[in-house]
């Protein structure tokens, strides 16, 4: 039977894969228009909460795979995801306050 950790961890590493993908194609959006410093910032952002994604991702993964303390890692894999969420919000402010 499937406990309710392992059934929330099996929503959240397709999704955190999914949101790797969009910052990476929002980062790639972004270098169809001019170079500044403003551009660089929201690369880096955004590169960091694609990591951040991944590390939710690799929690939720480990947490389906593991007996003794997959509740806990379900936890962890939780929070940061929400983390990325927040952080991806961010690049969207920034990025909106960019464009010209």
């Amino acid at each position: 039977m499937t406990s309710p950790a392992q059934s929330l961890s099996a929503h959240i590493l397709p999704t955190s894969a999914t949101m790797i993908g969009v910052c990476m194609t929002v980062m790639s959006i972004g270098h169809l228009g001019p170079r500044d410093d403003m551009r660089l910032l929201i690369d880096r952002l955004l590169a960091v909460d694609a990591l951040v994604f991944l590390a939710s991702a690799l929690l939720s993964f480990i947490s389906m795979r593991s007996r003794r303390s997959g509740a806990r890692l379900e936890a962890w894999g939780e929070m940061v995801f929400i983390a990325g969420l927040g952080l991806l919000a961010l690049g969207a402010v920034t990025l909106a306050f960019a464009l010209r």
